[in-house]
C-alpha cells in the first residue's frame, strides 16, 4: 500500500475517533428517552467516555512501546469497532457506559499510534502533511463527524448514528489490516518522562490551563443541545452545531497565522481564554434577539478549537526544555480530554441538582475566566524574582518583554512555524525539533 493512501485510512479512522468522542452530546434527550435515564445520565456516556481516552493515550502508549506500530493500530480499531457495535446493541445504562468506557480506551490507544506511523509512511518532507492529515481528521470528527451523525439521527434513530461511526472503523481497519506494512516510529515518551515534563513549572502552568479551558469548552460542548432549547427553545440542534463547527474550523485556521505573525502564543492563549469567557457568558441572554444566539455559538467554536495551536506551540518550541517536548505535548493532550470528561461530569451534576440547563454556560465561563486568572498569577509569580525592580511582565511575556513562545523560526524545522505543523499533538514522539536552550530560558509559564 502506498504511503499517501495508508495515511488516509489512518485519518479516516481519526476521523471516527473524534465523531465518536462527542457526536453521543447531541443523541443525549433520544438516549435517555430510549435507556429510561435523565439527560444529565446520559451525559456521563461521554464522560467516560473522554476520561478513558485522557487514561488511555500516556498510559497504552507506555505500556504497548515494544507492540509494532501496525499491531496497536489493528488492535485498538478492533476494541472500537466492537465498542461503537456494543453501544448501538446496548439496552441497559450499565451497557452504555462499559461500551463507552471501551470505545474511549480504543481511541487513546489508536491516535498517538496512527501518528507515528503517519511519519514513518511518508519521506521526510511530507511528514508534516500526513500528521496534519491523521490529527486533523480527530478534530474534523468533532467539528463535521458530530452534525452529520445527528443527521442521520434524525431520519433513523441514535442507533443508527453509532452504526455510521462502527462502519467508518470497519473501513479503516479493514485497510489497515489488509495492506498497511510493519511501521518502526519513535518510541512514545514513557510514563516516567511525562511525569519529568510536568514536574517543570512551566510546562504545569501550560497543561492546567488547557484542563481549565476544555472544562468549560467541551464540557459545555456536552450539553448544548438542552442549552439552546431553553435559551433559544431550538427544535433541532443540528443546525446550530454547524455553526458551531465552521467556528471551530475557522478558528483552527487562523490561530497559527496569529501566532506567527505575533510571535506571541501565550499572549493569544490568554486572550483566546478570555474571549471563550465573555461568548459563554452572553449565551443564556442571546435567545431575546432572534439570530442572536449564534453568535456566541461562532465565536465558542472558533475560539475553542485555536486555544490547542498556541498552547502546542508553547511546548514544542521552549516550555518544556530540550528534547521534553513530546512528553509535554502528550500530557496537554490528556488534560485536553480529562477537561472534557471533568466538565461532562459536573455539568451532569449541576443538571441533576435542579440548574436550568439555560444558565449553565454561566459556570463554565467562570471556569475559563478562573483558567485566565490563574495564568497571569502564574506569570507574574514567575516573573517577581527576575525582576525586584519594575513591574512584572506583561502575560506570556519574558524578562525582556517578549512573548514566551519564540519566533516562527524556532517552532520547528524550515521555520514553518506554528502548531499547525502539529508535531504530534498527543505525544507519540513521532517528530519535533528540540528548541535552542536560550528560548526556554526567555520564556515565561
Amino acid at each position: 500500500m502506498g504511503g499517501t493512501r495508508a495515511v488516509a485510512l489512518l485519518a479516516l479512522g481519526s476521523f471516527a475517533m473524534g465523531t465518536d468522542a462527542y457526536a453521543m452530546a447531541g443523541l443525549l434527550p433520544d438516549i435517555g428517552a430510549d435507556l429510561g435515564v435523565s439527560v444529565s445520565l446520559a451525559g456521563q456516556s461521554v464522560t467516560v467516555f473522554t476520561l478513558c481516552y485522557a487514561l488511555a493515550a500516556p498510559l497504552f502508549s507506555a505500556v504497548l512501546a515494544r507492540w509494532g506500530t501496525r499491531t496497536v493500530l489493528v488492535t485498538a480499531l478492533v476494541v472500537f469497532v466492537v465498542a461503537n457495535a456494543g453501544t448501538a446493541l446496548t439496552g441497559s445504562y450499565a451497557g452504555l457506559l462499559g461500551t463507552r468506557a471501551l470505545a474511549g480506551a480504543a481511541a487513546g490507544l489508536f491516535t498517538p499510534a496512527a501518528a507515528t506511523a503517519a511519519v514513518a509512511l511518508v519521506p521526510p518532507e511530507r511528514r508534516g502533511r500526513a500528521l496534519g492529515l491523521v490529527l486533523g481528521g480527530m478534530s474534523a470528527g468533532t467539528v463535521l463527524g458530530v452534525p452529520l451523525g445527528l443527521l442521520v439521527a434524525a431520519d433513523a434513530g441514535w442507533r443508527a448514528a453509532l452504526w455510521l461511526i462502527t462502519g467508518l472503523g470497519a473501513v479503516a481497519l479493514a485497510g489497515v489490516g489488509a495492506g498497511l506494512p510493519p511501521v518502526r516510529g519513535a518510541a512514545a515518551p514513557s510514563l516516567r518522562s511525562r511525569f519529568a515534563a510536568l514536574a517543570r513549572p512551566r510546562v504545569a502552568v501550560v497543561v492546567a490551563v488547557t484542563f481549565t479551558q476544555t472544562v468549560a469548552s467541551l464540557g459545555l460542548y456536552t450539553y448544548l443541545e438542552p442549552v439552546l432549547h431553553r435559551v433559544a427553545d431550538v427544535g433541532s440542534a443540528v443546525p446550530y452545531l454547524w455553526v458551531w463547527g465552521i467556528g471551530g474550523v475557522c478558528g483552527s485556521l487562523l490561530a497559527g497565522t496569529l501566532v506567527d505573525r505575533t510571535g506571541r502564543p501565550a499572549l493569544l492563549a490568554v486572550a483566546l481564554l478570555g474571549t471563550l469567557a465573555a461568548a459563554l457568558t452572553l449565551l443564556p441572554w442571546s435567545g431575546a434577539v432572534p439570530g442572536l444566539v449564534l453568535l456566541p455559538l461562532l465565536v465558542w467554536g472558533a475560539v475553542g478549537w485555536a486555544f490547542v495551536v498556541p498552547q502546542q506551540h508553547r511546548l514544542l518550541a521552549g516550555e518544556a526544555g530540550e528534547g521534553a517536548g513530546p512528553a509535554a505535548v502528550g500530557l496537554n493532550s490528556s488534560a485536553t480530554y480529562l477537561g472534557g470528561a471533568v466538565g461532562s461530569a459536573l455539568g451532569g451534576l449541576a443538571l441533576a441538582h435542579g440548574l436550568d440547563a439555560r444558565w449553565l454556560p454561566l459556570p463554565a465561563a467562570g471556569v475559563a475566566l478562573a483558567g485566565v486568572l490563574f495564568h497571569l498569577v502564574a506569570v507574574r509569580g514567575a516573573a517577581a524574582p527576575a525582576g525586584a525592580s519594575g513591574p512584572a511582565a506583561p502575560s506570556g511575556a519574558g524578562a525582556d518583554g517578549r512573548d514566551a513562545g519564540p519566533g516562527p523560526r524556532d517552532a520547528g524545522a524550515g521555520g514553518r512555524g506554528t502548531a499547525t505543523d502539529h508535531r504530534d499533538t498527543n505525544g507519540t514522539g513521532a517528530a519535533g525539533g528540540a528548541p535552542a536552550a536560550e528560548a526556554l530560558e526567555r520564556n515565561t509559564p
